[in-house]
């Protein structure tokens, strides 16, 4: 093979390689200007779930209310089959922080008269950090605050609260590596660890962890839909651990 052709190869896959990432960046470009003026537009997305729940979603007198609260986590956690002592329903939203969860806290889960309420927040919060690093003590700290206000509130509401850690996250893939720093698990085991603080008789502290990650401290891969979701495997491994708590309480 003659250099002419080595060249023309080479710029090819450079080519290849260069449109492929402008693409995937353009992509995530999109994605985060669509979230960032939907947004603008219902910062807490109060509409997303009715004020009022229709009436499958209360259960009956017989059932304990179980509901899922935070962000997208939340949002994807799979309800458990074949428990009919319990009625579940989900309230979570992807791509909100803690503080949107907290917000409309409100409107969202005072309506169900919730019996346990299943909390999964804080990654939104805290994968920002290398985006405004000079804010990180500030975003660390408001994060720890306001999972400590939705674990009040919902005791208010009557509810006991299973605080789950942050689930760990997998493999930064490369369009994120540029928007990514070790900071940010630095930051997820120092809210975990500020989770575990609030443990009491009414508020059990979930350790996700210890059921999703590798030895390396990421999400086994037979678990991870991508690096920061599950697949159907990790919630059903969530709920095998779950299901006897909620059938202790």
């Amino acid at each position: 093979m003659n250099k002419t052709k080595i060249i023309i190869i080479c710029l090819s896959i450079i080519i290849l390689v260069s449109l492929r990432l402008n693409f995937l960046f353009f992509n995530r470009s999109r994605k985060f200007y669509l979230q960032l003026n939907s947004l603008q537009l219902n910062p807490l997305a109060i509409n997303y779930y009715p004020v009022d729940p229709n009436p499958e979603e209360t259960g009956n007198f017989q059932q304990k209310n179980i509901i899922f609260f935070g962000d997208s986590r939340a949002r994807g956690w799979n309800s458990p089959k074949g428990f009919d002592d319990f009625n579940f329903v989900n309230r979570g939203i992807s791509g909100q922080t803690t503080a949107q969860v907290l917000g409309r806290l409100n409107q969202h889960l005072k309506p169900l008269s919730a019996d346990i309420v299943i909390v999964q927040v804080g990654v939104n919060d805290l994968y920002r950090i290398p985006i405004f690093p000079e804010n990180k003590e500030i975003i660390i700290s408001e994060c720890k605050s306001n999972i400590k206000e939705i674990v009040r509130q919902s005791r208010q509401l009557g509810a006991v609260v299973i605080l789950t850690t942050i689930f760990p996250i997998a493999e930064v893939p490369l369009e994120r590596k540029f928007f990514w720093s070790p900071d940010v698990e630095l930051a997820i085991k120092e809210v975990d660890d500020f989770i575990y603080s609030l443990e009491n008789k009414d508020v059990i502290i979930f350790d996700t962890k210890a059921i999703l990650a590798n030895e390396q401290g990421k999400v086994r891969e037979e678990y991870s839909r991508d690096f920061l979701h599950l697949n159907r495997a990790g919630y059903k491994a969530l709920n095998e651990k779950l299901m006897p708590i909620l059938q202790e309480l």
